[in-house]
């Protein structure tokens, strides 16, 4: 064999084992523990008030005028952001009910609203919006996780509402 050639082949051995220890790691970033909702672990936050809120890393959400109305939950949200995130949007919540199902926002009721993704000034608040979300199941634990965006590792916040 030529040097060329074993050093081709050599190349394409040294990339597939590239290849292989990206896709390992990434396998194990995405291991990340799922965290259940319960009652003792959503526990509002200690540095926001008044409660309902979570405030993650300077990053502050509040909760007012919740109402449950059958499988419909709705709320009001308020931001305030005194941190590195840069913006709020609506995939960052969910609402996870007594049974573990997961809710997205909901528009096709009267008063729910979206909103595009909203970019903020350091300090700025934003809201609050009408948001609402359908559950599986309205008995409490109710509980409303707030995952915003610190970028690829990060945080999530789980506000018990009551």
């Amino acid at each position: 064999m030529t040097r060329r050639r074993l050093f081709g082949y050599g190349a394409a051995a040294a990339a597939l084992l590239l290849v292989l220890l990206l896709a390992i790691a990434a396998y194990l970033a995405m291991q990340v523990t799922f965290r259940n909702p319960t009652p003792s672990a959503a526990v509002p936050a200690v540095n926001c008030s008044p409660a309902p809120c979570a405030d993650v890393q300077d990053f502050t959400l509040w909760v007012s005028n919740l109402k449950v109305d059958g499988d419909l939950v709705s709320m009001q949200v308020t931001f305030k952001n005194s941190s590195s995130a840069t913006h709020a949007s609506p995939e960052d919540l969910r609402v996870i009910d007594s049974t573990l199902h997961s809710s997205g926002l909901v528009t096709d009721a009267p008063g729910c609203q979206t909103w595009s993704r909203h970019e903020f000034s350091n300090g700025a608040t934003f809201g609050p919006t009408n948001v609402c979300f359908r559950v599986s199941a309205a008995a409490p634990p109710l509980v409303l996780r707030w995952s915003p965006d610190f970028g690829f590792f990060c945080c999530q916040s789980d506000i018990k509402l009551s």
